[in-house]
């Protein structure tokens, strides 16, 4: 594989030229960006594979939804449906794809939408009766056909995009440039005991501009884990032998937060969709033991496995510092947007 992308270089420099070519056009106005009266905030990244990006776009919502009328909009990625589609009670991770429907299915306070053209996303929402008063855009750092008015860039700790470089030689969806165009960078999936010594050397190699802020955030693995009808503890549960299974890019900490050696791991691409030969392989491995899985694998399960059987492991982000900080940036340009 590593041998692959090395003889693919010269298509990575290629693709670099093109997406360099596309964001000059942007920056430039000769490719027209739609900006909207309302706070639009967009989360995302310039690599591939997973950087929290649900875990941040949830953050936000805890942050904001109490005081404003929140709505996300996703393009909906692998869901079996077409157009913009807002969340009801007929919505399943097959309509919606299971980012949005865990959004759906953990905030009824807000509104969850998607659609691939974000612009008429935006539209559609801001013609619903009760409109929304801020909009989250997740995994739109790229969609520059939209405008939106703040830019929210992650990228993993010890898979910095700094040290990356373009697909298919790299994992960058765009030149590293790319990320001036975000107002906050965060380095996620930290240690949460990263020393301030990492969190500087991280910070010289990011060299973040001076319209920039730079935080530093961990997953936080919740305590309990949750079946349709109870839940259990965490400390109780690593004693018990059960079945792991994950569908997402990086499955090793949520196996490692959970797992002793009587475990059973099972692992799936990153959005699969479970067909009735994947339910029947997970229950037969499962020997009629539990199943604890993420919570975006879970949306997708849900329904095919018993509710007595099957649990997932909430997570949400957080920072190591300067949580209020990140607060402050968040609200000061929602109030100054009014």
């Amino acid at each position: 594989m590593v041998l692959l992308r090395k003889i693919l270089f010269p298509f990575a420099l290629l693709y670099g030229m093109i997406t360099a070519l596309r964001n000059l056009l942007y920056d430039r106005g000769i490719l027209k960006s739609y900006s909207f009266d309302v706070p639009v905030i967009a989360v995302g990244n310039i690599s591939v594979g997973g950087t929290g990006k649900t875990p941040q776009i949830e953050y936000l919502i805890r942050l904001l939804s109490a005081d404003y009328k929140v709505a996300t909009l996703s393009r909906g990625y692998k869901r079996q449906s077409k157009g913009f589609i807002l969340a009801d009670e007929t919505a399943s991770a097959v309509t919606l794809g299971d980012e949005p429907f865990q959004y759906y299915s953990k905030f009824p306070q807000i509104k969850v939408a998607v659609d691939a053209d974000r612009r008429n996303g935006i539209e559609q929402l801001l013609a619903l009766p009760d409109r929304p008063e801020v909009i989250l855009l997740d995994d739109a750092y790229q969609h520059r056909r939209v405008k939106a008015g703040f830019y929210i860039l992650l990228t993993s700790y010890g898979d910095l995009y700094t040290d990356d470089f373009m697909l298919p030689t790299g994992n960058l969806r765009e030149n590293r440039s790319g990320a001036k165009r975000a107002a906050v960078i965060i380095v996620t999936k930290c240690p949460a005991d990263l020393s301030l010594e990492e969190q500087h050397r991280i910070s010289a190699k990011i060299n973040i501009r001076s319209h920039q802020q730079l935080f530093f955030s961990y997953i936080a693995y919740d305590d309990f884990v949750y079946s349709a009808n109870e839940s259990k503890a965490v400390n109780e549960i690593r004693a018990v032998h059960k079945l792991l299974l994950a569908g997402i890019a990086k499955p090793e900490p949520f196996f490692k937060y959970l797992q002793n050696d009587g475990d059973q791991l099972m692992t799936f691409p990153d959005h699969h969709h479970f067909s009735d030969k994947d339910i029947a392989a997970i229950n037969d491995k499962a020997n009629s033991r539990i199943i604890i899985t993420t919570e975006k694998d879970y949306v997708r399960l849900k329904g095919s496995i018993s509710d007595m059987q099957l649990y997932c492991l909430p997570i949400k982000s957080e920072f190591l510092s300067d949580e209020k900080d990140f607060n402050n940036t968040i609200e000061n340009y929602i109030r100054k947007s009014f």
